[in-house]
C-alpha cells in the first residue's frame, strides 16, 4: 500500500530530492513525500481508494501533475514522471563534468587569401564544466589551452603562427577561459559568456552552446556532448600582422571563427582506460 513513482529528467536522469504531493478530488493534501538520490518514491501511507491528483515538483523544473487511481489495496503505482527544465531548456544532471580532450577538439577556422579558409586546431587542453544544481544559469566553464599545440597541418605555418606576431607562446603560452554566466537561448540551447585571455589581453567573449545529450561510454562512465561556437577578431587581440597580397586582399583573415566539439565526463577527473 501507499504510492510509488519515479521521476526523471527528459534524458531519463534521476531527479533527486523532487516533492511528490498528492491530493483528493476536493484538492486536500493527504500525502507528501520526496524522492530519494535515485529517484525514487516508495511511500508506505496508506491511501484511501478513490482518484486523485499527483503532482511532482523539483527546483530548477516545471511542475507536472497527473492522475492516478489507488486500487482497493491502497496502492497508487504512478509509474515514471518526467521533469523539463524550467523553461522547456536542458542540461546534463548537476554536479562537475570533466572534458575529455582525446574525444574533443578546438578548432579555429580563417580565411585564405579571400577564397578559401585555413582550419587549425588545439591538441593540448583541459577543461571542467560545474552544472549548477538549483539555477542552471549559475553553471561555470573552465579551459586552459597550451597555445603551442596549433596545429594547421604545416609545420612552417605553425612556427609562424607560435611567433610573436600571432599567439607568441613564450610570452603567452596558455590561453585561458572562465565563464562569468550562462544564459537560456532556446531548447538546449545557451549563451555562455566568459573571459578569454588570448595574447596578453582578455576580453568578454560569448559562446553559442548546443547542448547533445548524454550517454553511457564503453568505460564505464556517463558523457555529455557539447558543441559551442563563436568569432574572435585578431585585432581585439592584439594580432595584428598581416600580408596583403594583390587587389588589396589580405592573405589571412582577421575574423577567426572558433568551433568546439566537446565530450565531458561526469566526475571530477578522467577514469582510467
Amino acid at each position: 500500500m501507499g504510492l510509488t513513482a519515479r521521476i526523471r529528467t527528459r534524458d531519463g536522469w534521476a531527479v533527486s530530492h523532487a516533492v511528490v504531493t498528492v491530493t483528493d478530488m476536493t484538492g486536500v493534501q493527504v500525502l507528501r513525500a520526496e524522492a530519494d538520490t535515485e529517484g525514487a518514491v516508495r511511500d508506505t501511507t496508506p491511501l484511501t481508494p478513490g482518484a486523485y491528483t499527483v503532482i511532482v515538483t523539483a527546483v530548477g523544473y516545471a511542475p507536472a501533475a497527473s492522475s492516478a487511481i489507488v486500487t482497493a489495496s491502497g496502492r497508487a503505482e504512478v509509474g515514471t514522471v518526467t521533469l523539463a527544465r524550467q523553461g522547456g531548456t536542458e542540461l546534463p544532471p548537476p554536479g562537475p563534468w570533466t572534458v575529455d580532450p582525446a574525444h574533443s577538439s578546438v578548432a579555429a577556422v580563417a580565411q585564405h587569401l579571400g577564397i578559401s579558409s585555413v582550419r587549425g586546431r588545439f591538441t593540448d587542453f583541459a577543461a571542467t564544466v560545474e552544472i549548477a544544481p538549483d539555477d542552471v544559469t549559475k553553471s561555470r566553464v573552465e579551459a586552459v589551452i597550451k597555445a603551442a599545440s596549433i596545429d594547421t597541418g604545416n609545420g612552417m605555418r605553425d612556427t609562424h603562427l607560435r611567433s610573436p606576431d600571432f599567439l607568441d607562446v613564450e610570452r603567452f603560452p596558455e590561453i585561458t577561459y572562465r565563464s562569468t554566466g550562462v544564459s537560456e537561448a532556446g531548447p538546449d540551447r545557451w549563451t555562455v559568456r566568459g573571459e578569454l585571455a588570448l595574447h596578453g589581453v582578455v576580453r568578454e567573449v560569448g559562446l553559442d552552446l548546443a547542448y547533445l545529450g548524454t550517454g553511457a561510454d564503453p568505460w564505464g562512465g556517463t558523457r555529455a556532448a557539447f558543441r559551442a561556437t563563436t568569432e574572435l577578431h585578431r585585432e581585439d587581440f592584439a594580432m595584428n600582422y598581416n600580408q596583403i597580397v594583390q587587389a588589396g586582399i589580405a592573405a589571412i583573415g582577421t575574423t577567426l571563427r572558433v568551433e568546439l566539439d566537446v565530450q565531458a565526463v561526469q566526475g571530477e577527473s578522467l577514469p582510467a582506460v
